[in-house]
């Protein structure tokens, strides 16, 4: 297989509005759970680490980070059903939604946002056939005679949602 990336909206809110932190009281150690969606894995392990610098330059404690992540309706009936998370990182605006419904959220959470606005980062990948035999390249291709398109269940998946959206833009 051959993996392709497309940028489908390049808009990255790091935690911004999506995560839900409680804090604490002061420890000589300090330990984080970030519950998030599986496709932010790549993404915090990256962000982590400087995360983890600025923590300990400006709190004067160490730092761990431990991290959750699956698909994000199962991760957020993890938090509901008592997961203990410190932040809790979504990607839909009807996660965080459901969250809010359950008492574990703000319900007008959207209002810390411009046009109540859910930020988002969001790409898709195409996985194609070894040697991509159609030469897929772009939203195009994906639209001629003989070609087929898999995705997740808009229904059900927000994956499937953005994907979605986005070969309908």
């Amino acid at each position: 297989m051959s993996i392709h990336r497309f940028s489908v909206r390049p808009v990255l809110a790091l935690l911004a509005g999506l995560s839900i932190i409680s804090a604490g009281p002061a420890q000589a150690d300090a330990t984080l759970l970030n519950v998030s969606y599986d496709v932010s894995r790549e993404l915090y392990k990256e962000i982590n680490p400087a995360f983890v610098a600025h923590w300990q330059k400006t709190a004067g404690e160490k730092l761990t980070i431990n991290q959750s992540h699956g698909g994000s309706s199962k991760q957020i009936q993890s938090v509901i059903n008592g997961l203990e998370a410190d932040v809790v990182t979504m990607n839909q605006a009807a996660d965080l939604d459901v969250l809010a419904r359950s008492g574990l959220a703000s319900t007008d959470w959207r209002k810390a946002f411009p046009n109540a606005a859910a930020p988002y980062t969001s790409a898709t990948i195409f996985l194609v056939r070894k040697g991509n035999p159609k030469g897929i390249k772009d939203w195009n291709d994906l639209a001629r005679a003989g070609v087929s398109v898999v995705i997740p269940n808009p229904k059900t998946s927000g994956n499937g949602r953005y994907t979605y959206l986005a070969a309908w833009g």
